[in-house]
């Protein structure tokens, strides 16, 4: 984790007594309901790791900024005593700018509330940007994606009223397509972007000539949770653009709003934002005040910084220094392979194997010359371990 106040941003350190997450004690809910489910206890442990994080260092700053979010969805949906959603508004008009723009000709009520709708969100994001620096480029992609998702289910159900019911495959593509952008700036930009960041942050930062102390760094900025916050953000909003389009999207003469589709449109953004929150607050509280910007190997490479990249290390035997099967890799540590004839599994010395959970071996037969050694010896100074 960062040693200071992450930049410019405000946003509080750690401090050395923090609980890390290799400390933090681990949920079995899972594995106790089924053995199959034991695997997720790690997820499960690792999300109630960044809740408690996030009770304990999110700010004034962002519980204002959900309120304000929170406003903005509101204001932005409310329709109640004044029926401008509910009655269709004037089909006859459209657009945002100009004198005869449908934005205009709306009721004095719903045009002030919709006004105020925009400074919250503009309010907002201002406040995203300048509460964490480090992640303004990945955020610009995020908000780039959120407008192609809600673009593409209005195109969609323009043409298409009940979409996806009676739906063509024109109008599948649009949702199709947009989900695609989204896909590609969440995943392959932020996420690869945060992912490398953190990968450099603990190679420079957190290298230690003892392996477990290493991995023990690799464990604590675990990403396992951050990414499935990212992917359940993008599915709060394919339900909220898809259920606000639908809520609106019949003529006039048949439009008969839906008031538990406005609900669901105002409950999952309001959950979208609450996540999408955590997703840029929590690499700017693990790397902002060691790291200036979030930006993946590639990108740094391009721009003229030298990247070092800590590789696998394929051990060698001590006595006649020939490669074993024994590797080292900087995030798992030694693995042995399992010495079960027909499995195929790994694990390190003295762990379970990954795959048939039969104990691993903690010494390492050589094939060349047949001793039998520690597995650590095969990584240089055996007292290092």
């Amino acid at each position: 984790m960062q040693e200071e106040v992450g930049g410019e941003s405000g946003v509080p350190a750690p401090p050395h007594d923090m609980p890390r997450l290799s400390d933090y004690p681990r949920n079995p809910t899972l594995s106790k309901l089924s053995a199959r489910l034991s695997p997720l206890d790690g997820l499960v442990t690792e999300c109630a790791y960044h809740a408690s994080l996030s009770r304990r260092y999110w700010s004034t700053t962002e519980s204002v900024m959900l309120v304000i979010a929170i406003l903005g969805y509101v204001l932005g949906a409310w329709d109640l005593g004044i029926g401008e959603l509910s009655g269709g508004g004037d089909y006859n008009r459209s657009g945002i700018f100009g004198q005869d723009s449908g934005f205009l000709h709306m009721g004095d009520l719903t045009l002030i509330l919709a006004l105020l709708s925009i400074i919250c969100w503009v309010g907002v994001i201002s406040m995203l940007w300048m509460r964490y620096p480090i992640m303004r480029e990945n955020m610009a992609y995020l908000l780039i994606g959120v407008i192609f998702v809600q673009a593409g289910y209005l195109k969609a159900h323009a043409e298409s009223p009940d979409f996806p019911f009676g739906a063509e495959a024109a109008q599948w593509v649009w949702v199709i397509t947009v989900n695609l952008v989204l896909l590609f700036l969440a995943v392959f930009v932020v996420h690869r972007a945060v992912v490398e960041t953190r990968d450099i942050h603990v190679q420079e930062r957190h290298s230690h000539p003892d392996p477990r102390v290493f991995q023990r760094a690799w464990k604590d900025h675990s990403l396992k949770a951050w990414s499935t916050a990212l992917a359940f953000w993008m599915v709060l909003l394919n339900i909220s653009s898809w259920s606000g389009s639908h809520a609106i999207s019949p003529s006039p003469g048949d439009l008969d709003l839906s008031y538990p589709l406005v609900g669901t449109y105002a409950l999952t953004g309001i959950l979208s934002v609450i996540v999408f929150l955590n997703i840029l607050w929590f690499p700017q509280f693990m790397l902002g005040g060691a790291e200036d910007r979030i930006q993946t190997f590639r990108a740094r490479e391009v721009a003229g910084e030298s990247v070092v990249k800590i590789g696998d290390e394929q051990g060698r035997c001590p006595v006649c220094n020939q490669e074993t099967a024994a590797i080292r890799s900087a995030k798992s540590g030694v693995q042995v392979p399992c010495s079960i004839g027909d499995c195929i599994g790994v694990g390190q010395p003295g762990a379970s194997c990954d795959k048939c959970e039969t104990r691993i071996p903690t010494r390492v037969i050589c094939a060349n010359c047949g001793s039998s050694t520690p597995a650590g010896s095969h990584f240089g100074r055996v007292e290092a371990w």
